[in-house]
């Protein structure tokens, strides 16, 4: 057993020993199906603390000769497989993390050379017999012991963009790192010693051009996660059974960390906040924690065109539309808005949802890091309104129209286009900006299927408020009495058949000619 050539399981153990471990082993029957196969180089990108680590400590402790780890395994889901046990600790592993070699004293730009020097050793105590002293590439020598003894590896390495996220503009860092890479699992000889690659971490593989730097990997990520997309966090199964276990809120657990959308409805939790919250006995933002607000206000305060009215429209609760295509898989590259927008996908600060290729503030969490991230730095409008959402929701409680139509008045005199009306969807965006705060009470529904229709703001009350539910009509150049006369016209009060308590019918209308807003507010009950 080695630090780098087969380094056993301990790693899998503490997970396993830990209070809350969630099995996800399944993803192994996976790995089990591609090795040997064209399709056995693997590249898995998540965001930070999204359980990237722990997950190729469980590869390293299932394939490991040098261990036995059916005890770890044997109540696992991986041991219903029927090969589970013809696959377990047979091979032999190398396991990288090329994050713990920016702490030697090489230093960062000498990355390479430490990582073949490193494994170089202790392939030699083990094949030293085979391997010539001349030869000095960690390939050479993998390709060397194949060619004597017939050995196959399985390569794992872990935070494998480590080098293009701490060294953004060292291209020749950059340039030596994916050499040594394409040694490894792009040339020729590593089609025989490679049993199964499996590469993680934030980014996904660096491209050049239109291509990939290693175009034979399979890339799964927060934008196409694919067959591996239950593996990325906790599943909502997941999360609910653990929330129940513990006796604890899964509602609220859901209006904080549910948001991320991967694969066919497949919601995502970060496991980290998940996990901390059920330690700490209450919601609050632990993974946002984990890295200070300046990255994000960088990314978002980059002067591209219509970002910042990007970033307020999903604020208020909306989608933008991205091309995560063109994204060249770094830090640095960037072209327009959707690059900006992509990364910040992979870093897990927006959700992407591929069947309508829109993005969006994925939950409370993370929505209150993008006000962190917003306050004092040129969005005053935005921060305005923020600070201005709870004397509205009073005053839409106290039912006190003119107050209402004010306070939308005054979001809506913000100096953005995004706030500038063109149609009853910028009116939308201007009305859940200026309700902002309503989350602490409402889960906010557009465009909610309803009796004749579709209303198009329900604020359903969460399951701890005593808060009306309130349904929202938008009118363009008519009238806020018309507006609440659809809502009972149309019945979009159906929407709120199960609910007990008392419904505010809110109706809401811009006058175009006199730039004017007009509110009108009734008192409904269920019927």
């Amino acid at each position: 057993m080695g630090i780098y050539l087969n380094p056993g399981n301990e790693g899998f153990q503490s997970a396993l020993r830990s209070q809350i471990y969630v099995d996800k082993t399944g993803m192994l029957a996976y790995t089990n199906s591609v090795l040997d196969t064209e399709q056995r180089y693997i590249c898995v990108s998540r965001p930070r603390r999204f359980g990237k680590s722990i997950t190729a400590e469980m590869l390293a402790a299932y394939y490991d000769r040098s261990c036995d780890s059916s005890a770890l395994f044997r109540n696992r889901k991986i041991a219903e497989e029927k090969d589970y046990e013809y696959y377990r600790n047979q091979y032999d592993v190398i396991y990288l993390d090329v994050n713990s070699f920016r702490n030697q004293e090489c230093g960062m730009p000498h990355i390479v050379p430490a990582i073949q020097k490193a494994v170089a050793g202790e392939i030699k105590e083990i094949y030293g017999d085979c391997v010539a002293e001349d030869i000095s590439q960690l390939s050479q020598m993998l390709a060397q012991v194949n060619k004597v003894y017939g050995v196959k590896f399985i390569i794992i390495i872990d935070e494998w963009d480590a080098v293009f996220r701490e060294q953004k503009y060292e291209a020749e860092a950059q340039e030596e790192y994916i050499t040594f890479l394409r040694g490894l699992f792009k040339d020729a000889p590593s089609k025989k010693f490679v049993k199964l690659a499996y590469l993680t971490g934030i980014l996904p593989i660096k491209k050049y051009g239109t291509e990939s730097a290693l175009n034979n990997f399979d890339e799964f990520t927060m934008i196409q996660p694919d067959v591996l997309a239950e593996y990325s966090g906790f599943t909502e199964r997941e999360v609910r059974e653990l929330y129940e276990s513990y006796h604890m809120d899964f509602e609220k657990a859901r209006q904080w960390y549910d948001g991320y959308r991967l694969g066919e409805g497949l919601h995502i939790y970060n496991p980290k906040s998940v996990v901390d919250s059920i330690r700490r006995k209450r919601m609050g933002n632990y993974w946002t924690s984990t890295e200070t607000y300046e990255s994000l206000r960088k990314y978002i305060s980059m002067n591209f065109d219509g970002l910042k009215d990007d970033v307020t429209q999903m604020l208020a609760g909306g989608e933008c539309a991205v091309n995560p295509a063109k994204f060249q898989n770094d830090m640095t590259s960037f072209k327009s808005k959707d690059d900006i927008l992509t990364l910040l996908v992979h870093l897990g600060y927006l959700s992407y949802d591929e069947r309508t290729q829109r993005v969006f503030i994925p939950n409370e969490e993370v929505r209150s890091e993008y006000v962190n991230a917003i306050e004092d730095d040129g969005w005053a409008y935005v921060m305005d309104a923020i600070r201005a959402s709870d004397e509205l929701l009073k005053a839409s409680w106290n039912m006190d129209e003119e107050k209402v139509a004010e306070s939308i008045e005054a979001v809506h005199g913000a100096n953005t286009s995004i706030l500038t009306y063109n149609d009853e969807n910028s009116l939308t965006c201007v009305i859940a900006l200026a309700y902002y705060n309503a989350v602490k009470d409402y889960m906010l529904v557009r465009e909610m299927p309803s009796g004749k229709g579709y209303a198009d703001i329900v604020f359903l009350p969460r399951k701890h408020s005593d808060k009306p539910a309130m349904v929202v009509e938008l009118k363009w150049n008519q009238s806020a009495d018309g507006a609440v006369a659809q809502i009972k016209e149309r019945q979009y009060m159906k929407a709120l058949e199960t609910y007990t308590g008392d419904v505010l019918l809110v109706g809401i209308n811009y006058d175009k000619k006199t730039k004017k807003h007009s509110c009108k507010i009734e008192k409904a009950g269920i019927f």
